[in-house]
């Protein structure tokens, strides 16, 4: 038995501080798997029953000098806090206090020596040495825990070695600049993965704080988090709405671009759920608050993207276990660059040390460390602002390199509800045909038993509730409307009630090769006529399979449906179809569509959770609804069948900068490493390389932010 805790840790905030947590906090005890959300400080671990206990995994933290924080804790905002007042910020402004002392000295006192223990050194190299050990301590005292922890080889440690190396050299001013800069790049870094989590944490600001809570005939403003479940408030027009609810009067044009990302205003009336945070475009609603402010859409969002950082892509974790072997390699080269030459060629001491040192700046693995998470970070919050939710790097990888998606038909590719689209009368007049029917159909729930009564509304049609109505297993539908008995049949049962002509029943194929559903309406034994029905296709339905072709994407769908219906509507999309599926046969389709490469699938997030849980990406097109946005491994927001190739554009714009990051911080390196041997790179340079790619990888990966995959 395991449970799972999730901590927060002040003062971590980059990927290069996280690596010496989660394997340090992967030695106790029972704990299988830490990971680490650096953008938010969070780590979550899974424990077993008789594992570490929160106390010791609090010391096993506190002794790598970081600090636990408490339960009750909630952390300070993104942007609250200059960036001066913040550790790494003030770390900054003291090594540049001291660069600009140690200056100071040197402008002042070129020339004046000292004598210590029979060596006369210049002032101004002790000023430099001061300044950069004193600098030097903060990230020498983090090597020093981390190499106890059971991480001897961190960039800090290249660091704080390169620094005293180059002081015990007589470079003591280069070692000051050494660690300037790199405080400076560490404090760009922290700023940058600040400005990521910005960009989510700005969710929360979305839903407004206060509301008017309807109390008898009266309204009155309260705080929006203390409403409870139930409660009733009121909303007028341009306020936002207070709490995920459902409209109990009024209509109104919502614009929900906050939460699902749609820039165009949608209509809403009663009976519609609504989500906190969206804005009351004109009338005045109620609505019936239906979750608390801890669980609205926009708290789960915010969670959704937590736990999806946490998650580490393929990419990311490979990365990882090679910084395992590349930070000591680097230390071995550095070590061998100033030894060998000396040793085995008789070359001068000092200049292949301070090579070997600059190989020992150069190697700092910052900029590759933070290449994956700082994309895949802004990818997901790039995605929940335009309602596309990705739970984690795993599944933002995979989506961009499926072969084939597989999609369901109703309520994904379909809306969802079928509407009456023809009337075909033989015997009498169609509005009294379909006064009839929507008096037998009155007495169901049916989808389609809706359509009928709702076409009857639509056409002012008076009619009175049928008596003893009865369901036909699965055949029809039977009940007694005056002295007639009105039966709504399928075309093969109608077929065993009346003698149907080979033109009647042209007529119906036809209408069924359209991929309409038919009502044969029978007044006795007496064929009436025919009304057919057909759930029509999502708006944006063929443009977006035409999208999944042009990226060479194969699609299909997987229905339960007839197979004429099936095909009918596949025919429109240009898409192939397996038909008349029960759901053990989706399962064994998406297994054999597997074998043709990656497979992503698409449905509602409920019937199809076995389909979504066997392919290597589940979305659900489940509109936010719980069960959506727990079973599959993305959903759409927006509900519509433009976020599929949405996704999929999403996830390749993440690789490529994935893929330019990675690519730009090694061939930097490969760079700097010749000019170091041949004599061009001095340490300053190796630092300032190492701190400008970190910066641009940062930058490269922040421009997800802006990306807008529907574009």
């Amino acid at each position: 038995m395991t449970k799972e805790i999730s901590l927060t840790i002040e003062g971590m905030d980059c990927p290069t501080c996280a690596g010496p947590i989660e394997k340090a906090v992967c030695k106790l005890p029972g704990i299988d798997n830490a990971n680490i959300n650096y953008s938010n400080g969070k780590i979550k671990m899974t424990i077993a029953k008789d594992g570490a206990d929160a106390k010791m995994i609090e010391q096993t933290i506190n002794k790598l000098g970081y600090k636990v924080a408490p339960p009750d804790h909630k952390p300070q905002r993104v942007g609250t806090v200059p960036w001066y007042q913040t550790k790494k910020g003030k770390l900054v402004l003291f090594t540049g206090t001291m660069l600009i002392l140690a200056t100071l000295v040197f402008i002042l006192a070129k020339d004046v020596f000292i004598q210590i223990s029979g060596y006369k050194i210049q002032i101004y190299e002790l000023g430099f040495a001061i300044a950069a050990l004193v600098a030097l301590w903060p990230l020498a005292r983090k090597a020093f825990l981390s190499a106890r922890a059971g991480s001897p080889f961190t960039i800090e440690t290249l660091v704080t070695l390169a620094v005293i190396g180059a002081i015990a050299i007589e470079q003591s001013a280069e070692a000051a600049v050494v660690v300037f800069l790199f405080a400076v790049g560490e404090m760009l870094e922290s700023m940058a993965a600040a400005r990521a989590r910005k960009n989510v944490e700005a969710l929360a600001d979305l839903a407004p704080k206060t509301a008017f809570l309807v109390v008898g005939e009266e309204t009155r403003e309260v705080s929006a988090e203390n409403l409870a479940v139930g409660d009733i408030v009121e909303i007028r027009a341009g306020g936002r709405i207070p709490a995920d609810g459902t409209i109990l009067q009024g209509s109104t044009s919502l614009d929900e671009s906050s939460v699902t990302g749609e820039s165009i205003p949608v209509r809403r009336s009663e009976g519609d759920m609504v989500f906190a945070g969206t804005i009351n475009a004109d009338g005045v609603i109620r609505l019936r608050v239906d979750t608390t402010s801890e669980d609205n859409m926009i708290a789960r969002i915010m969670t959704l993207v937590e736990e999806a950082e946490t998650a580490k892509a393929p990419t990311a974790r490979f990365i990882d276990d090679f910084s395992k072997y590349y930070t000591p390699g680097v230390l071995a080269v550095g070590i061998m660059v100033a030894c060998v030459p000396p040793l085995a060629f008789g070359a001068a001491w000092m200049p292949w040390i301070y090579k070997g040192l600059a190989i020992l700046l150069i190697g700092c693995p910052c900029a590759l460390v933070l290449s994956t998470p700082a994309a895949i970070t802004s990818g997901i919050a790039a995605g929940a602002r335009r309602g596309l939710l990705i739970k984690g790097g795993v599944v933002l990888e995979a989506i961009g390199k499926v072969k084939t998606i597989a999609f369901d038909k109703t309520g994904t590719l379909t809306e969802g509800t079928p509407k009456v689209t023809d009337i075909k009368t033989f015997n009498g007049t169609e509005d009294n045909m379909l006064k009839l029917a929507a008096a037998v159909e009155a007495t169901s729930s049916h989808p389609l038993a809706v359509a009928i009564v709702e076409a009857a509304k639509t056409r002012n049609l008076q009619f009175a509730r049928a008596s003893e109505a009865k369901a036909l297993s699965g055949r029809g539908v039977q009940g007694q409307v005056g002295k007639y008995l009105i039966t709504i049949a399928s075309p093969r049962y109608a077929a065993e009630l009346a003698n149907l002509t080979r033109e009647q029943l042209d007529v119906f194929t036809d209408l069924e090769e359209q991929g309409k559903t038919l009502g044969i309406i029978l007044k006795d034994k007496t064929l009436l006529g025919a009304i057919a029905m057909r759930d029509e296709l999502r708006d944006d339905a063929a443009s977006a399979m035409a999208k999944l072709a042009a990226m060479n994407i194969k699609t299909i769908m997987l229905t339960g449906d007839n197979a004429r219906t099936g095909k009918a509507i596949a025919a429109q999309l240009g898409m192939s179809v397996k038909a008349e599926l029960m759901p053990d046969e989706k399962l064994n389709a998406i297994e054999a569509l597997r074998a043709n490469g990656n497979i992503a699938m698409v449905g509602d997030g409920i019937n199809d959770a076995p389909a979504l849980a066997r392919a290597d990406v589940g979305v659900a097109m489940g509109g936010g609804t719980d069960v959506a946005l727990e079973t599959a491994d993305a959903a759409l927001l927006r509900e519509q069948v433009s976020g599929i190739p949405a996704l999929v554009v999403l996830s390749r714009a993440t690789l490529r900068n994935i893929y330019q990051n990675i690519t730009f911080a090694l061939v930097l390196k490969v760079v700097f490493l010749i000019t170091t041997l041949l004599g061009a790179t001095s340490l300053w340079m190796a630092i300032l390389a190492d701190t400008g790619a970190t910066v641009i990888v940062t930058l490269n990966a922040l421009r997800l932010l802006r990306f807008d995959p529907y574009q």
